[in-house]
């Protein structure tokens, strides 16, 4: 009897066929959940209020970032940013009703988990992995107690990746550069999409849906444009902002006066563009051909479009996501809401044993939960994504 009840874990645990059922009772556990932590726990505000006074500024008229403040700051997000959250600013009664905001950002994360599931069934993932996916107290937090644009951002990625996985390339793609529009932090996906769509598609096909990404980003701001077109972009993907030591959560350990130098940013810069490099071997092996040869071959439109195993396709598209986070300037609490999702899959093709996973991802949970970060919670954060990038990398 207690063999044929260890067969049954064991088949419950490794074989997909159940991944339907066991996934349709973690989201409905998770949505008790959500619902507890919304009724229990007390709201947090941070940036909500921050959001509505931007957007308020933006319905009365005024269409120039650099004039777009809020009790926090300045307006540093892109323009779908700024029409999601005033269609929040009018569900919520101008923000006031934050009860219900954070009913729809619950919504939102049962939305995006469903999709992550999807992802993870396309793949093949095993059951033992989806558990890991409902389990991060840094991530509830994220959506449904600070209602951060983060949220928003990591559901039009998710949904990227499964279109990808359908072969949706122009759904895909568009969703993606929507996800662009939210928050910038999506652009560490463009290595693995210009990959993958090259290696499926070919060059014209790759460089039309290129062209249609950055065509909605110019639609999606065009009124902003129209007043500031510098001031816009300057504001929307600023990439020379100060970094504050003080909320940093990956580099703490390296001290002040480093993390704050110039060298050290140019470090991170050129680790990051070796590290892509160092990939892009790995990325084209499909095609066939060694790096060189298939970037001959398709610049003279001779390389032949391959289909690929959707494994290999959310694998490129989490890494890039992870060597960006990875080399990041500095990672602040809501990035978790892109990794987080992203780390048992990585583990998973990285090869690990599901015991020595469950422990890895219990580390990486915890030094996203220390605060403020300390130098051991930031030596476990670069430490965990270096263990997913280059477990991938050799074992992926």
């Amino acid at each position: 009897m207690a063999s044929t009840d260890k067969s049954f874990v064991y088949d419950v645990l490794t074989n997909q066929r159940h991944t339907k059922w066991i996934a349709a009772l973690l989201i409905l556990g998770d949505a008790l959940l959500c619902t507890l932590v919304i009724w229990k726990i007390a709201y947090t505000e941070i940036d909500w209020s921050t959001y509505m006074q931007q957007v308020s500024l933006y319905i009365s008229g005024e269409h120039d970032y650099t004039l777009i403040k809020g009790s926090t700051g300045p307006l540093v997000y892109p323009a779908a940013h700024v029409y999601i959250y005033t269609l929040l600013y009018h569900i919520t009664n101008q923000g006031r009703d934050i009860l219900l905001g954070q009913v729809l950002f619950g919504l939102l994360y049962l939305a995006t988990l469903a999709v992550v599931v999807a992802c993870y069934r396309q793949t093949g993932a095993p059951p033992y992995l989806f558990p890991l996916l409902v389990l991060s107290k840094r991530l509830h937090s994220i959506f449904v107690l600070r209602m951060f644009n983060d949220a928003a951002a990591t559901f039009a990625m998710w949904l990227a990746i499964y279109l990808c996985l359908r072969r949706s390339w122009t759904a895909g793609i568009a969703v993606w550069s929507f996800g662009v529009a939210i928050k910038m932090t999506l652009v560490l996906l463009a290595p693995a999409i210009a990959v993958i769509t090259l290696l499926s598609l070919g060059l014209v096909r790759s460089l039309s849906l290129g062209a249609m990404a950055i065509l909605i980003q110019l639609l999606l701001a065009l009124p902003f444009l129209q007043t500031n077109s510098t001031g816009y972009f300057s504001r929307a993907f600023e990439l020379s902002r100060q970094f504050v030591f003080e909320w940093t959560v990956n580099w703490r350990f390296v001290g002040e006066e480093t993390f704050l130098s110039t060298e050290f940013s140019v470090g991170l810069l050129v680790l990051h563009l070796s590290l892509l490099a160092i990939f892009f071997k790995n990325w084209v092996k499909p095609s066939g051909s060694d790096m060189v040869p298939f970037l001959e071959e398709t610049l003279q439109g001779r390389q032949k479009t391959v289909t690929l195993p959707k494994s290999f396709t959310m694998t490129v598209m989490l890494s890039s996501l992870a060597i960006g986070m990875l080399c990041a300037r500095s990672l602040h609490y809501q990035f978790f809401a892109y990794l987080a999702w992203a780390t048992p899959f990585l583990l998973w093709r990285a090869g690990l044993h599901p015991i020595l996973m469950y422990a890895l991802w219990a580390l990486q949970e915890w030094a996203w939960n220390v605060f403020p970060s300390t130098n051991t919670s930031s030596t476990v954060v670069v430490l965990s994504l270096a263990v997913q990038v280059f477990g991938v990398f050799f074992n992926g």
